[in-house]
Formats: C-alpha cells, sequence, structure tokens
C-alpha cells in the first residue's frame, strides 16, 4: 500500500499546477466543479488504460517486468523535471470547449505512465484507481481555488517536485529490487 501510495501523491503536483494556471483569473463555484471533474475523469481513466497494458506487458516479460516498471518510473520523473510548457495553461483551457478537453487529456498522460508502471508492478488497480481519482479532484479543486494567488514559478516548482518524488522512489524500488 505505500508503494501505492508514494505512486500517486506526486501526480497531484502536475494536476495542481495546471489548475492553479487555469484559475489564475478566478473561476465561479460551478466552473471549479466542472473543472476538476473533467480532471478526475481523464486521471482515473488513463491509469486503467495503463495499468491494462502494464499488466498484459508483465505477464509477457516476467522477470524483467519489476525493472522495466522503475526505467519508466525513473523516465516520468525525469520528464517531469525538464518538461517546460510554451503556452500558459488558463489560455489553451479557455474554460471551455475543445482546449479544456486536450488539457485535460494533456495533464492525465502522465496517469497513462503511471498505470503502466501499477501494472507491472502487479499492484492493486481498485485502490490505485481510488486514490488517482481523489488525488486529481482533490488537487484540481485546490489549484483552481488558489491559482490567482500564485505565481508562475510555484507552479512550475510543483511540477518539479513531482519529478524528484518520482525519480526518489524509482531509486526506492531499485534499491529494494537489489537488495
Amino acid at each position: 500500500m505505500l508503494k501505492l501510495v508514494l505512486l500517486v501523491v506526486p501526480l497531484c503536483f502536475d494536476t495542481f499546477a495546471v489548475s492553479a494556471a487555469i484559475g489564475l483569473g478566478g473561476l465561479a463555484k460551478r466552473d471549479r466543479l466542472r473543472i476538476s471533474l473533467l480532471f478526475s475523469a481523464f486521471e482515473t481513466a488513463m491509469p486503467i488504460l495503463g495499468l491494462l497494458m502494464g499488466r498484459a506487458l508483465g505477464g509477457a516479460i516476467g522477470g524483467v517486468a519489476d525493472g522495466v516498471a522503475i526505467a519508466v518510473l525513473a523516465a516520468l520523473g525525469v520528464w517531469m523535471l525538464i518538461e517546460r510548457d510554451d503556452v500558459p495553461a488558463e489560455r489553451i483551457a479557455g474554460r471551455h470547449g475543445i482546449g479544456l478537453l486536450a488539457l485535460g487529456l494533456g495533464v492525465s498522460l502522465d496517469e497513462l505512465a503511471m498505470g503502466f508502471t501499477i501494472g507491472l508492478l502487479g499492484l492493486s488497480v481498485w485502490v490505485a484507481i481510488v486514490l488517482i481519482g481523489v488525488q486529481a479532484f482533490l488537487a484540481a479543486q485546490l489549484g483552481l481555488r488558489v491559482g490567482r494567488h500564485l505565481g508562475e514559478t510555484l507552479r512550475e516548482r510543483a511540477e518539479q517536485a513531482a519529478g524528484i518524488a518520482l525519480l526518489g522512489l524509482a531509486i526506492l524500488l531499485l534499491v529494494e529490487k537489489l537488495t
């Protein structure tokens, strides 16, 4: 269960950062709820796809599944450290329409990779889905509410913190596997 929590918690930083960018100008309660539910839906669906892929691949590659999971986790951490958005999320989203759907898809790609990793590690599917859905909703709500009070630097630091946390977890899993 601890591994699962350590895998899921860093995901909220990315959701928080994107939500905070959308919330820069302030949002009505209804809009905050709609965006939070949209992000939660994407972030719950993507790990299911990733979990299915990870379980299937895990069964196919057998003993090296743990190593592949660690590599995917480390790669995701590095990607979150170096990823830079050129266009602010609040401009992409426009709070409605296709831009918001694209943003929901973009923010949930981390969850696809995480679901893949969870599947390779053979962790509980249902607990993972519930944890990911809850963290996505809460992180989106918090980000949308406090977005106008945060600066761009703080939002970028949240994404970097998530990358460091995932790299740390990959190292922890590697040490555990080697000992």
